[in-house]
């Protein structure tokens, strides 16, 4: 396994273990012969005591637990509808090179590519991570997920399904689910639903929810994750800002 391991080691905290861990240690296994989770879980005890790290537990996430959490859930969304389609394959190596560099977006999709043949419950897969990730995190999962899922052009109804029961699972509210849906849809009232507002908000209403969205989805909330997950971070930011350059618009204010 060699620096592979080191890599995947590096920046784990709590996926190592529990279901995630388990999806680790099968989809390695699916491209190394012989190799199971008890394997893994040998090499990660081996690096901690050659690099002076530790697996933790706890409020704090890592870059590395984040990235396996999107693997995992990934894979889980883009089965959601029976078939794996190229173009969402290609959505998800796209957006690991964009925040991780062309080799480390190899490695994390070679993993995706074992991950994915996996038979995996999203409520517990679910439950590991909100015992573990804070809520800003959380949210940028679900940004993340549909993105995924409108890769192909559309989303499908089981697709729309699937990421409402992992928001669900993540105990993510109905207006943050909604919020972050219509982001990826081209409605007239779009805007509105970004901003966790009706059509009938007045001026206050439309520029208190607009304060409230920017302090729940500024990028700084993600910056402990790492600068290479702040460019999901800061789109989200910008689908806020159009939304309500929108609604200003409409209402002339």
């Amino acid at each position: 396994m060699g620096n592979f391991t080191k890599w995947l080691g590096a920046g784990l905290g709590f996926t190592f273990g529990g279901p995630i861990g388990a999806a680790l240690g099968f989809a390695i296994g699916s491209f190394v012969g012989g190799f199971s989770e008890a394997d893994l879980t040998e090499e990660q005890r081996e690096y901690q005591q050659s690099d002076g790290s530790s697996i933790r537990g706890g409020a704090d996430t890592q870059s590395g637990d984040f990235e396996m959490s999107l693997l995992v859930l990934a894979s889980i969304v883009i089965k959601a509808d029976g078939r794996i389609d190229q173009k969402e394959l290609d959505f998800v190596r796209a957006q690991f090179t964009g925040m991780y560099g062309k080799e480390r977006a190899n490695s994390a999709f070679k993993l995706f590519k074992g991950i994915v043949k996996k038979e995996i419950s999203a409520r517990q897969v679910c439950m590991q991570i909100r015992s573990h990730m804070p809520h800003a995190s959380r949210l940028q999962l679900l940004h993340f997920l549909f993105g995924i899922a409108k890769a192909d052009g559309f989303v499908t109804e089981s697709e729309v399904e699937e990421i409402r029961k992992i928001a669900g699972y993540l105990y993510i509210n109905d207006r943050d689910y909604t919020s972050i849906k219509a982001m990826f849809y081209d409605e007239s009232d779009n805007a509105y639903k970004i901003l966790e507002i009706t059509k009938s908000a007045s001026t206050d209403e439309v520029k208190k929810a607009y304060r409230k969205m920017v302090k729940k989805y500024h990028p700084d909330k993600l910056v402990g994750l790492g600068k290479e997950h702040l460019k999901g971070a800061n789109e989200k930011f910008q689908s806020i800002q159009e939304a309500y350059d929108r609604v200003k618009k409409e209402k002339g204010m």
